[in-house]
């Protein structure tokens, strides 16, 4: 048998040593043994006992706000979103290395982790335009070979108390956007109804889903959740619709979260979590049991909110698993999922399991299990992406950066 590529002397998840035998940007054959009879005329990789994995997934991320590539600009502190979300601007204002650049080197180092897809919430308000989100829909362009990239036109400014954006949204949209973002709909624009309106007609107007940034805590925030579910399900659009942050549902009482909870696994509305430090988290676990799927992604990646970050999704698990107690193979193994599995299925991905026929896209992690692999958050690690090996060790082989 040919093969542009052959990996030996890996193993699955489950313990099985397999190889397997990459042809194009597929995986052609896996089983035990297989290398064997291959030719010796093609490329080997020999995973020396590592883990097979399914690469990362990047359920929300800003690659349009990173400062990465620029000199290390301070944190701008401030005490409310608003005052946030102007110190951003005003620091926005300054940058002279563009979007294409600074994003394109947090892909780079993104991808070198093993995470392979993302899903980028992208500024629209009436100063910036479409600007950023043209920016980031060249990087699908310029930086394909290494990642998936899902957008969200996301008015970070509101959209009541920023004028014309619900238009920019819809331009949005038509110039390519997948996803309808929102924020805060108290909290920014004072007007649950008039910004979920707003935001909803333009996600019926083109048959697209929606993901909204929620920090509108305790009561006041499980009733959007709710308002928002209602929507979701009036319109038809379950299994379309996201929440990120939802601190919210880490600060209700019994009752409140049953109910909230409830109305969310209706709408097939998904959960994203940071799984943030200073604030209530969901509690992954609980909203799973009701039904609820939950997701994870980095958020901000040295940016304006946070000189924190680094785009690797396996220590994300394992930030999970410090935020919420969990210390069990199997709680471990569920942490991973958020990671993996289940952002991939939130973003639409129809990823096969590793088999033949399916894409070489995969992570060989130092590992003997997933849970050694969430506690370890080994960075040694090879990244495969269209059956050509892309990275080692958290560092693109120069070819690919």
């Amino acid at each position: 048998m040919t093969a542009r590529l052959i990996v030996e002397n890996a193993r699955t998840t489950e313990g099985l040593a397999v190889d397997l035998i990459i042809e194009g940007d597929r995986i052609a054959a896996i089983g035990s043994g297989i290398a064997i009879g291959a030719t010796d005329e093609q490329s080997r990789f020999d995973a020396a006992g590592g883990m097979l994995c399914p690469p990362f997934v990047d359920g929300h991320v800003h690659l349009d706000k990173t400062l990465i590539g620029l000199p290390f600009i301070p944190h701008i502190p401030g005490n409310s979103v608003a005052a946030r979300i102007e110190a951003e601007k005003t620091l926005r204002r300054s940058l002279t290395m563009p979007v294409q650049e600074r994003g394109g080197r947090l892909i780079e180092q993104i991808a070198a982790y093993g995470t392979l897809a993302v899903r980028s919430h992208v500024d629209i308000d009436t100063e910036i335009g479409l600007r950023g989100l043209e920016a980031v829909l060249s990087l699908k362009q310029s930086h394909g070979h290494l990642i998936d990239i899902e957008t969200v036109a996301f008015p970070q400014s509101g959209v009541l108390r920023d004028p014309g954006t619900a238009d920019l949204l819809d331009a949005a949209i038509a110039a390519g956007a997948d996803l309808v973002g929102g924020l805060d709909p108290a909290g920014i624009d004072d007007d649950v109804t008039g910004h979920l309106d707003a935001i909803f007609a333009v996600a019926q107007r083109h048959g697209v889903g929606l993901d909204i940034h929620l920090h509108d805590g305790g009561s006041l925030g499980a009733f959007e959740l709710r308002q928002i579910a209602g929507r979701t399900v009036a319109l038809g659009l379950q299994g379309k619709v996201a929440v990120s942050h939802a601190f919210c549902l880490g600060e209700l009482d019994e009752a409140d979260f049953g109910r909230t909870a409830a109305a969310l696994a209706e709408a097939g509305i998904s959960i994203m979590t940071t799984a943030p430090g200073s604030v209530a988290m969901p509690p992954v676990k609980r909203l799973q049991a009701a039904g609820v799927r939950v997701f994870c992604g980095s958020d901000n990646i040295r940016d304006a909110w946070s000189p924190h970050g680094n785009g690797d999704m396996l220590e994300r698990a394992g930030i999970v698993c410090d935020r919420q107690d969990f210390r069990a193979d199997e709680d471990l193994a569920l942490a991973y999922g958020l990671v993996t599995e289940v952002p991939a299925a939130v973003l639409g991905r129809r990823d096969p399991p590793l088999e033949a026929g399916s894409p070489a896209d995969f992570v060989i992690l130092p590992a003997r299990s997933v849970a050694e692999a969430v506690a370890g958050r080994p960075l040694d690690r090879a990244v495969f992406r269209g059956g050509r090996l892309v990275a080692e060790s958290g560092k693109l082989l120069e070819a690919f950066g």
